[in-house]
């Protein structure tokens, strides 16, 4: 299965403007909102967001794989965007989930939440991103 998502881009660099959109989902990003301060969305928060998406679910599923049902579960993503040579590059995600995990041990939920962050799909596809940080927590 190919999943499927669009870009555009109209002008010059820092003065232009792009859209972004995939099935359920449409928003514009600039110069400003990837690289200063300006409210918007850019590539890096969709990063994120895929990344905490993905990394949830896959929790969920080792949970239940290994005989816990979760009732919920929340994760927050935080992509570093930095000058590195030169070129902008991702140097870093945080990831902070929050689990609500009846009859789990703290550190049998932080053993499956590590394993999970190293194995999910978009965990694999980042590996290029030099620090992946996890801080999870049973609520």
């Amino acid at each position: 299965m190919a999943q499927k998502a669009h870009a555009s881009w109209e002008g010059v660099f820092k003065e232009g403007k792009g859209r972004m959109n995939f099935t359920g989902y449409e928003g514009p990003f600039t110069y400003k909102t990837r690289f200063e301060e300006e409210h918007g969305t850019n590539p890096e928060q969709l990063i994120g967001a895929a990344l905490a998406g993905c990394f949830s679910m896959a929790l969920s599923a080792n949970l239940e794989k290994a005989g816990f049902a979760n009732e919920k579960i929340e994760t927050d993503a935080a992509v570093t965007l930095r000058q590195v040579d030169g070129h902008p590059r991702i140097t870093r995600i945080d990831l902070t989930t929050k689990a609500k995990v009846p009859g789990i041990s703290e550190e049998k939920f932080r053993e499956i939440a590590g394993a999970v962050k190293e194995s999910c799909p978009i965990s694999a596809a980042l590996a290029a991103v030099p620090e992946i940080t996890l801080d999870a927590t049973l609520v």
